[in-house]
C-alpha cells in the first residue's frame, strides 16, 4: 500500500498546481482547495501540460492524472489526507485564517507543510494554537521538476514530524535539506538573491547587458552548479590539493571580488532597466512559451544527471 496515499494541496496557484501534478504522478490521490472559480480548470490544464514531462522522467508509472478532487472548503479538502501541502498566498493574514479554519479538523498524525518562501516558520506558527504538526516544506518552482525541498521544524515541532516529511518527499522523488537556523529566505533563495543582486549591479553600472549577464550564468557556472554545489566545485578547482589548496591559492582574489560587489536596492528605475532588458532577451516568446522551453531543458538535465548520481 502506498504510504500517504491521500494528500491535499491548499492553494491552487502555480506552486499548488505543480505539487498536485507531482503527487498524482506518484500514485497518490489529491484533494485541492482554492476559492478561485477558475482553479479547477487551471489545475487540470497545468497537469495536462506537466504530465508528458513527468512521464518522460518515468515518474508517472503508478500515477493517474484524474485521481483528483476540487473543493471550495479547506476543511472538506483535508478530510482523510495524510499529508497536506499548503501553498496559499504569502500573506500572514491569509495563512492564519486558513490555519484557524482547519486546525480543529486535522488528524493527529497528519503533517502539514508550507511552501512559503518569504515567511519564516516562527511567523507562520503564530497562526496555530498547536503548531506541532506544521513545518516548512519550501520547494523550488516548478516543484514537479526541481527536486529541492527545504525542510524546517523547531522546538514547537513534534518529534519525528520532519523525518516523516523527509520520508514522504523522498518517496515522490524529492531531494531535501534541513534548515537548522531560521533566516529570511531560508537557504537556496538567499543564494540566488546574492547572485541576482550582483547580476543587477553589473547591469545598472554598465558592466554588461541583461542578456549577456544571463548568458554568462547559463553558459558558465550555471552548468557546473547543476552538477555540484559551489563548495564541492571549488574543492575540485585546485586539483589534488582540494579545498585547502583552493583557499590558499585564491583567497586574495575572492576577497578582492567580494570587496567590489555591489550594494543596491531594487528601485523603480533599476526595475525599468531590467524590464527593458528582459523584453529584448525574450523577443517574441510569451512567458508560457519560455516556461515550456525551461521545463524541457530541466527535464533533459534531470534525465542526464539521473544516470550519473
Amino acid at each position: 500500500m502506498t504510504e500517504f496515499a491521500h494528500t491535499a494541496t491548499l492553494g491552487a496557484g502555480v506552486i499548488g498546481a505543480s505539487w498536485s501534478a507531482l503527487f498524482l504522478a506518484s500514485g497518490r490521490s489529491v484533494a485541492v482547495f482554492d476559492m478561485d472559480a477558475k482553479a479547477e480548470d487551471n489545475v487540470k490544464r497545468y497537469i495536462e501540460k506537466a504530465w508528458p514531462t513527468l512521464t518522460q522522467l518515468k515518474l508517472t508509472d503508478n500515477g493517474n492524472p484524474d485521481n483528483i478532487t476540487f473543493h471550495k472548503s479547506a476543511v472538506e479538502a483535508i478530510d482523510g489526507a495524510f499529508f497536506i501541502q499548503e501553498s496559499v498566498p504569502e500573506k500572514l493574514e491569509i495563512k492564519n485564517a486558513l490555519y484557524k479554519e482547519i486546525e480543529n479538523n486535522l488528524a493527529g498524525d497528519t503533517v502539514i507543510a508550507s511552501s512559503a518562501s518569504g515567511l519564516t516558520l516562527s511567523e507562520m506558527q503564530q497562526g496555530w494554537k498547536n503548531p506541532s504538526q506544521f513545518i516548512l516544506g519550501h520547494p523550488f518552482n516548478p516543484p514537479h521538476l526541481i527536486p529541492l525541498v527545504e525542510l524546517m521544524g523547531n522546538e514547537k515541532t513534534a518529534a519525528g514530524v520532519v523525518s516523516t516529511a523527509e520520508r514522504f518527499y523522498a518517496a515522490i522523488g524529492k531531494v531535501t535539506i534541513r534548515v537548522n537556523k531560521e533566516v529570511p529566505g531560508h537557504v537556496a533563495n538567499r543564494l540566488q538573491a546574492a547572485v541576482w543582486r550582483e547580476a543587477i549591479h553589473m547591469v545598472a553600472t554598465g558592466v554588461a547587458s541583461v542578456e549577456d549577464v544571463d548568458t554568462a550564468m547559463w553558459a558558465g557556472p550555471g552548468l557546473r552548479w547543476a552538477a555540484m554545489g559551489p563548495h564541492m566545485l571549488f574543492h575540485l578547482g585546485a586539483g589534488d590539493g582540494g579545498m585547502a589548496e583552493f583557499c590558499q591559492r585564491y583567497t586574495e582574489s575572492f576577497n578582492r571580488w567580494w570587496d567590489d560587489l555591489g550594494e543596491l536596492q531594487l528601485t523603480p528605475e533599476i526595475a525599468d532597466q531590467l524590464i527593458d532588458g528582459i523584453r529584448y532577451e525574450a523577443g517574441n516568446y510569451t512567458t508560457e512559451q519560455l516556461s515550456e522551453k525551461r521545463d524541457a531543458m530541466l527535464a533533459a538535465i534531470l534525465e542526464a544527471t539521473a544516470k550519473t548520481r
